[in-house]
């Protein structure tokens, strides 16, 4: 490298010498010479003379696939202020112009490009304006209460409408909710990092019938439209008792997912996790209580509740199972015990086996008990004054209930001693 080096110096100097330190026997023929010489500028070609401004501005701006990759720039996709100057760029206005290194790179190819007029644009200001009048009707995206989803404007909770014909079948009366849409980040050998898009999705038509789709894609709206027809494909029937509510409390599990569901009377509600608030309202069940405990993975509840549903019994099976009539005792009927099924054969009670278990929530559940939490008495029970007040008050306790109970009865409020001394009864009334 030093002698290539030393060469190159040698023949730079050799014409300075020539020029300068030479005779005039030798200037006639440098005269000669410097007419082979080119006096043309070298073009030096780089990033900056190659691109016009825009194109410059953008890559120090803006943020590379590597880094967006990483999470980098996240606000380059979000709603930015409105930009007052859009239309009026440097380089750019009434007088078409072609000026290098704003509107134009400096070089294009070999050529050094020159600043020029333009031939005129007459459709320029229409444009201008009907860029300006686009951007004042500018707003953002604002959904009604209802279309909205479990929070704002993300696609959970949301509705994407009835799954896609299959062949002349049409899904009339069904509408599917998104439960789930994430991204996921895969790695792979040739592609390297790429990222798709997983949707979860459950439909149905509020009759009993419904189910649930997962479906992957590049892009979400592709993965949203897989998982809503995978669930239209992939339906199940469930039975809703006197249609509104389960035929009994069960225990259902999935993974680590636990769910223990309570059957509620008419006008309670859906008390339960949002996921399977959005499953119950598709199959048409409107009152039930869920707890969900241990893991609370989306995919586990959903599947979970869903085993529950379909391993749930009717009240003939249960009575078929047990050989025994199942009895039903209500709040609003005083406890009045009414028989809901009877078996075909009735076991006796020397049949049944003294470990064998009767209680039918226990035997619903499969000995599972749910945890509850403690009820504290009130700060003012433990007082010393409350059991004076509970004393004073103790002879009219009930009594309004006791009135309520012998205007029933009876017909009137009167004595439980009318019965014993009716003769009294008799001289009052003379």
């Amino acid at each position: 490298m030093a002698l290539k080096l030393f060469s190159l110096k040698h023949l730079i100097k050799k014409p300075i010498n020539i020029l300068y330190n030479r005779g005039p026997t030798y200037q006639n023929n440098v005269v000669h010479n410097l007419k082979n010489f080119s006096t043309s500028s070298i073009a030096c070609i780089n990033f900056f003379n190659k691109l016009p401004a825009e194109k410059l501005w953008k890559s120090v701006t803006s943020v590379s696939n590597a880094g967006a990759k990483k999470g980098r720039g996240k606000g380059a996709g979000r709603i930015r202020i409105r930009d007052l100057n859009r239309g009026q760029v440097i380089g750019v206005g009434k007088v078409n112009m072609l000026w290098p290194g704003l509107s134009a790179p400096v070089i294009r190819g070999r050529e050094l490009l020159k600043q020029q007029r333009l031939p005129d644009d007459p459709e320029r200001m229409e444009k201008l304006i009907k860029l300006r009048d686009s951007m004042t009707k500018f707003r953002r995206l604002k959904l009604s209460t209802i279309e909205r989803g479990w929070s704002g404007t993300r696609m959970p909770g949301r509705s994407i409408g009835p799954p896609d014909p299959v062949a002349d079948e049409e899904f009339t009366g069904f509408d599917t909710k998104v439960l789930q849409l994430r991204s996921l980040l895969i790695m792979k050998g040739t592609l390297g990092r790429t990222r798709n898009y997983q949707a979860m999705v459950v439909t149905g038509n509020g009759q009993g019938l419904a189910g649930f789709g997962l479906g992957r894609a590049k892009e979400a709206p592709a993965a949203l439209r897989k998982a809503k027809n995978r669930a239209g494909k992939k339906l199940m029937h469930f039975d809703i008792y006197n249609g509104h509510t389960i035929f009994h409390d069960f225990f259902t599990a999935f993974g680590k997912t636990k769910i223990y569901v309570e059957k509620k009377n008419e006008g309670f509600g859906l008390s339960c996790h949002r996921a399977i608030k959005e499953i119950c309202q598709a199959i048409g069940i409107k009152d039930l209580r869920a707890k969900v405990e241990g893991s609370h993975n989306l995919q586990h509840i959903v599947k979970a509740f869903f085993i529950g549903l379909l391993q749930q019994r009717t009240h003939q099976q249960l009575a078929e199972e047990k050989k025994l009539h199942l009895v039903e005792y209500k709040d609003e009927n005083e406890y009045y015990p009414t028989v809901v099924a009877s078996p075909s054969v009735v076991r006796t009670k020397d049949e049944i086996p003294k470990d064998e278990t009767l209680d039918f929530i226990q035997y619903v559940m499969n000995d599972r008990v749910v945890l509850k939490k403690k009820k504290f008495p009130r700060f003012y029970e433990t007082m010393p004054h409350y059991n004076i007040y509970l004393k004073k008050y103790e002879r009219y306790r009930n009594h309004e209930k006791i009135r309520l109970n012998l205007k029933i009865e009876n017909g009137e409020v009167k004595s439980f001693l009318n019965y014993k001394y009716p003769e009294e009864n008799d001289v009052k009334e003379t």
